[in-house]
């Protein structure tokens, strides 16, 4: 049995009925709020050249621990003028763009806890607006607030515009809004580049085709110089990343040709032939960004090499719709190559490019016609629908090959043109003339080189 002293007692009664006292009185407590006029003791005046005046029932308490010009505003130094039952007036004045941003300040000072607040920033443009107030009037918890918002929520292109003409003046404090725009180290830029580029040359399985396709724009992008500088300097690391995973592409595309020519009937397994239409579209891609790096010539030597392979596979495949696609796909890629041999950016002997051009002509003449005809009988075929440009692209290129070849086998070419049906197209109208007219002077500009040789043996 315990036995208490009395002022035991009264001590333990004491502080149970302190403990009492102040549960009560918090319970009873009320928090003062905004607009509050029996226990405001300051008026807030938010004023426009405009005219807009609107009065706010604030609380100095509030004002000063939250605000550096209120507080300012608020001190002894600073003359205050008293009005409505001896409360103090502070006067802002804004443009009226500004008015509902200020009053937005004004409620966030008795919301904003520790830097947090809920969700009171109604989008982005809002949130820029009250940062601006925050920082003019000295409010570090809601710019704490407004950083954090603004750093963690999306941004469409036009607000991103407005936070680099506004974030950059508001000073250090703002600064973590700008990390997702600061530029990037070169070393990340790499190695980004050279995990893009051996993706976009793979061949993942084909419900990765949309991923791939993105991350072959993106490639592109990269490379190309529009207002911008391109993002990062094709030097020798660069091209021998992508010249490696292009002879990886080209392998693959390679070793199926071979397996289609070892078989009896080709394409008659449709993965196999969504599998050449991808590694097509790869290789066409591929030329793009070859041309941009300079480095055309490996592609183009090895497709010089499987020309004939490539034809003859399409051309004994059985017939089938997409069978046109593929079509359509290889005289893409075939394009390409002739242009980086027609006009010189790669320089393959006369043997070569006369054989490039008795390999494709006669393929082009008879695909177009084919190819025509059911892109414009299909339009719910929007994949085989070719860009007229690149015929009229390729017809030019076949003139430019075609001039480039020594005058004994324009003739034979030109001969082969004037008796097909397919005279149409390519049309060689421009190289016939051109023979024509080099035959005719050939003579007078060969014997005035003759005479001129003579003369310096002479000497």
């Amino acid at each position: 049995m315990f036995i208490y002293r009395f002022q035991d007692v009264l001590n333990i009664c004491s502080l149970v009925c302190s403990a009492s006292m102040e549960s009560l009185v918090s319970e009873t407590r009320t928090p003062i709020r905004i607009g509050d006029r029996s226990t405001s003791d300051v008026v807030v005046r938010i004023r426009t050249q405009d005219g807009r005046d609107d009065w706010f029932y604030c609380h100095s308490q509030v004002l000063i621990e939250k605000s550096k010009y209120f507080a300012d505003r608020l001190s002894e130094n600073w003359p205050t003028c008293q009005i409505l039952d001896s409360r103090n007036c502070v006067e802002v004045y804004c443009q009226e763009s500004e008015f509902d941003h200020h009053v937005s300040v004004l409620r966030l000072l008795y919301n904003v806890i520790d830097g947090f607040v809920d969700d009171m920033w109604h989008g982005v443009k809002n949130a820029l607006g009250i940062l601006q107030v925050a920082v003019n009037l000295g409010c570090p918890q809601i710019i704490t607030a407004c950083v954090d918002y603004l750093e963690a929520v999306p941004w469409e292109e036009s607000e991103e515009e407005e936070i680099l003409k506004i974030i950059p003046r508001l000073g250090t404090q703002v600064e973590p809004i700008l990390a997702r725009l600061l530029p990037v180290k070169q070393s990340a830029i790499m190695r980004i580049f050279f995990s893009t580029i051996r993706f976009a040359t793979s061949s993942p399985s084909p419900i990765m085709n949309d991923l791939k396709s993105s991350a072959q724009e993106q490639l592109e992008y990269m490379l190309t110089e529009d207002d911008d500088a391109p993002l990062l300097a094709a030097d020798d690391e660069i091209k021998s990343e992508v010249k490696d995973c292009v002879k990886r592409l080209f392998e693959r595309f390679n070793n199926l040709l071979e397996a289609l020519l070892c078989e009896m009937e080709l394409f008659s397994d449709g993965g196999k032939m969504q599998s050449f239409q991808s590694l097509l579209s790869d290789l066409s891609w591929a030329c793009q960004i070859l041309c941009k790096l300079e480095i055309m010539r490996e592609l183009v030597c090895n497709w010089t090499d499987a020309s004939d392979k490539i034809v003859k596979v399409v051309k004994e495949a059985s017939p089938t719709a997409e069978l046109i696609e593929t079509k359509l796909r290889v005289i893409e890629v075939a394009a390409k190559i002739l242009e980086a041999i027609g006009y010189g950016t790669v320089i393959l002997p006369t043997a070569k490019r006369l054989h490039m051009v008795k390999v494709w002509l006669p393929f082009v003449r008879v695909a177009k016609p084919l190819i025509d005809s059911v892109t414009t009988a299909r339009d719910d075929a929007p994949t085989l629908r070719m860009d007229s440009e690149l015929w009229q692209s390729l017809e030019s290129t076949f003139v430019s090959v075609i001039l480039a070849l020594p005058s004994a086998e324009q003739a034979e070419i030109l001969t082969e043109w004037l008796g097909n049906e397919h005279i149409q197209y390519p049309d060689l109208t421009e190289a016939f003339e051109v023979w024509c007219y080099r035959s005719k002077v050939s003579k007078r500009r060969l014997s005035f080189l003759a005479v001129n040789h003579d003369k310096i043996n002479t000497y």
